[in-house]
């Protein structure tokens, strides 16, 4: 059973996933939309962040509009010792966007995959170029986009 809070936080989730309105006063209109006031909204969503209930509250770049159109996934064989110390490196890099370790199977031992988002394949594969550099890794794919079917954030 949930309470009002949480519903009304829910109500404010689902409003805000598709972006927040680009005006001056979008905690303002977003309250008046749900029938809250503007501080409301702004303090709601200061604890759903420190509660961890929201991960963060940012903007979004539509990073094919602005050039940004070369996308590498890059999957890696790293050492099962290494995984957190490399993560940690392969992270850091501002171009890489996702950073995860996954499962390794008889035929698939790769098990880090970086995202990596440059104006050219060349740019990406600097920054691969760099990892390498950075970490001693040297087992990797390229794996390049070539058309975007899909992409959104986690709905509820």
């Amino acid at each position: 059973m949930t309470t009002k809070k949480e519903d009304t936080d829910v109500k404010l989730i689902k409003h805000i996933q598709e972006g927040l309105p680009v005006t001056r006063t979008p905690y303002k209109d977003i309250g008046q939309a749900l029938g809250m006031s503007e501080d409301e909204v702004i303090q709601r969503l200061k604890k759903l962040l420190e509660s961890g209930k929201i991960r963060r509250l940012a903007a979004s770049i539509a990073h094919r509009k602005i050039g940004i159109n070369a996308n590498a996934m890059c999957v890696w064989k790293v050492p099962q010792k290494r995984v957190d110390e490399v993560g940690k490196i392969m992270a850091s890099f501002e171009e890489v966007t996702h950073c995860y370790e996954r499962p390794t199977y008889p035929d698939w031992q790769h098990n880090v995959f970086t995202m990596i988002h440059g104006y050219t394949d060349a740019e990406c594969e600097a920054v691969i170029q760099a990892i390498k550099e950075k970490t001693g890794l040297t087992d990797y794919v390229i794996l390049y986009s070539e058309k975007e079917f899909k992409k959104v954030g986690v709905r509820i």
